[in-house]
This record gives structure tokens, C-alpha cells and sequence, in this order.
């Protein structure tokens, strides 16, 4: 009787266990990230996602992978195979990203997807993750003003990638930033096209930046993610300064053999901090569709680093090419927008 008894106790126990591994034993967090044209390696925009991608890894141990964009087909097709093998997180990077999220979105209601740049305010199922870009256009367009004015020049320029509302903001910010500390400053601009491969073009980014130079540009600041570092090349050819954009991009501008740093500043729009708040916030439970935006007023502190949602890069690339003054100026005039004393223009004035 006894050893009977001792054998259903036993048996309970296991059953037990077995019952709270099965409910407390939890899967990672399955994330899928699709890049933007350019793809990674681009050293801006959609690198910027996969380093948020990485910290989200780190931390919280999620099963993730990243998927190249190919051709136009692949975006819906990318996110639908994704959502098929039970990705719980699916992140389209980039607004090209639309209407594949919109269309995929509604066939698996039980998916979470976030785009970023996109605008879709009303599905249950994905959140938006925005950025005010010309704010932090704004403040490198005073640096660059400043570093004109600074060094007895008076123009500037600016290199698009594709000819589109969302560009326009990071020229209509720039413009503007320019203008407030320099009135008499003229502003040489130029976009690589009207297609998305205005993105991936560092030849056409390169000749662009080369007739912005030899027109008397002292700084250019890109908005143009691959296309860029054809930028960076000219800028160093002419020895000449460049601002870069989403990622801190001061590096690209440092000449190994001389020693000389001609990257002024870095327009850092922080992809990757709403990439690992959007992937904690699935983690935890707390995740909500709708638009999400990260500005200059919007903080995050990550491990040691505190980060806002778009800012300019200081570090020992650009530490000696901008003052104390300059960085006091910028202080003063991201105050007075944040508190509505500056509106910032979001589209080019013609």
C-alpha cells in the first residue's frame, strides 16, 4: 500500500513539472527585420536598424533575422514568408514598406509589425515609428552655417537621395537651421533621382557632391543613406566638410594618412533606439499600435548611453572642428523648439 501510494505521489510530482515546464518554459521572441534599398552595410539608415536589432538580441535573447530588400516584389513577399513561419515581430525599415505592411498585415491579425518612416495610424496589429527629422536638420544646419561663417565662407550645400516630401524635410530643416544663425549663406541643393535606387547611387551621390564643392560649398549635409558615402569621398577629395545622417557617420570623413577629419557632425536620426524599444515593448507585453515618435524630447537610456530621438554626433572625429560656442548656440535653439519659440518648416521653400 505504501509503495503504491509513494508511486502516485511520484507520479503527481512529475506531472507537475512537467505541466509548469510546459507553461513557464517560454519560446524567444521571434523577430524578422527587412532593410530598406541599400540594404545592410549601408553605414546609415539601415545599419542603424540592425544595430537596434543586435542591442535587442543581447539583452533579451530573441530568435531574429534580417532579410535584404531585393526587388520591389520581395517587400510583401519578404514580410508575408516571415509571418508564415510564426515571426512574431515583423519590421519593414523604411516608408517603401507601405502598402506591403498595410496588405500583409490584415491576412495575419495575430502578427505585430512596425514600420519605420510609414505612416499607418489605424491597424490594430502595427505601430508607426516616426522621427521629426527636420529638427535635427535644424540644429546641423546651424553647425554648418556656423563653421562657414567661422572660416570666412558662404555657402553650403545639401545632397538628397530621392526627390520626395520625406527628403524635403531634412532640406527644409537644414535651410532653416542655416538661415538662423547665417541670413546671407547660400544653400547649393541636389537630389540623385526619383526612385528608390536614389538610395544606393555613391557615383551619382559623389558627382553631386563634387559640383556642390567646386561651386564654393564649404559643408554639405547628405540625406541620402548609401548614396552618401559618395559624398564623404568628394568631401575628402576637396578637403572639404560633410554632415552625415541616421547614423553617426564622423568616421567616414577621417583621412588615415594625414590625420585630418573633415566630418563636421552627424544628423543622428535613432532607428535603432526604436527598433529595441518597439522589440521590448513585444517582450513585455506592452506593445501598441498606432504612431510612435521619437524626438528631440523623447529619451532613452541604454545600458551607459542615454539617446533622443534625433540629435547631431559629437565625438573625437569632430571634437576639435566644433567649439564650445557653436555647441551653446545649438543648446539654446533646441530649447526654444522644444518649446515652440522655433517652429521648424518641414517643406522646402521654392
Amino acid at each position: 500500500m505504501k509503495k503504491n501510494l509513494l508511486a502516485v505521489v511520484l507520479s503527481v510530482l512529475i506531472i507537475g513539472l512537467c505541466f509548469s515546464s510546459t507553461v513557464f518554459t517560454q519560446e524567444p521572441l521571434k523577430v524578422g527585420l527587412v532593410f530598406d534599398i541599400g540594404g545592410k552595410g549601408d553605414k546609415s539608415f539601415n545599419d542603424s536598424a540592425s544595430r537596434g536589432l543586435a542591442w535587442a538580441a543581447e539583452e533579451f535573447g530573441i530568435k531574429r533575422i534580417e532579410l535584404e530588400p531585393g526587388v520591389d516584389a520581395d517587400r510583401e513577399v519578404n514580410l508575408r514568408n516571415l509571418a508564415t513561419i510564426a515571426y512574431d515581430l515583423i519590421i519593414g525599415v523604411g516608408f517603401l514598406f507601405t502598402d506591403a505592411i498595410i496588405t500583409v498585415a490584415d491576412e495575419f491579425p495575430d502578427t505585430k509589425f512596425a514600420i519605420v518612416d510609414g505612416f499607418i495610424p489605424d491597424k490594430p496589429n502595427v505601430v508607426s515609428l516616426m522621427f521629426p527629422e527636420p529638427q535635427g536638420s535644424f540644429l546641423v544646419g546651424m553647425i554648418a552655417a556656423m563653421k562657414a561663417m567661422e572660416d570666412g565662407k558662404d555657402t553650403v550645400g545639401f545632397v538628397g537621395g530621392m526627390d520626395i516630401a520625406l527628403i524635403n524635410g531634412f532640406e527644409a530643416g537644414y535651410n532653416a537651421g542655416v538661415h538662423y544663425v547665417y541670413p546671407e549663406c547660400k544653400i547649393l541643393s541636389a537630389y540623385a533621382g526619383d526612385t528608390p535606387i536614389a538610395f544606393a547611387d555613391p557615383v551619382k551621390g559623389k558627382e553631386l557632391a563634387l559640383s556642390q564643392y567646386d561651386n564654393g560649398a564649404w559643408v554639405i549635409y547628405h540625406a541620402s543613406g548609401l548614396t552618401g558615402a559618395g559624398v564623404f569621398e568628394a568631401a575628402k577629395e576637396r578637403k572639404r566638410f560633410v554632415i552625415g545622417v541616421d547614423s553617426n557617420q564622423n568616421y567616414l570623413g577621417h583621412i588615415e594618412e594625414t590625420g585630418e577629419n573633415f566630418g563636421l557632425t552627424s544628423m543622428l536620426k535613432q532607428v535603432d533606439v526604436a527598433v529595441y524599444l518597439t522589440i521590448k515593448a513585444a517582450i513585455e507585453g506592452t506593445f501598441k499600435p498606432g504612431v510612435e515618435v521619437f524626438g528631440l524630447d523623447r529619451y532613452v537610456t541604454i545600458g551607459d548611453v542615454t539617446y533622443s530621438g534625433v540629435g547631431y554626433a559629437l565625438d573625437k572625429y569632430n571634437k576639435d572642428l566644433i567649439s564650445e560656442e557653436m555647441i551653446e548656440k545649438v543648446t539654446e535653439a533646441k530649447a526654444k523648439i522644444l518649446k515652440g519659440e522655433i517652429v521648424v518648416p518641414t517643406e522646402v521653400t521654392k
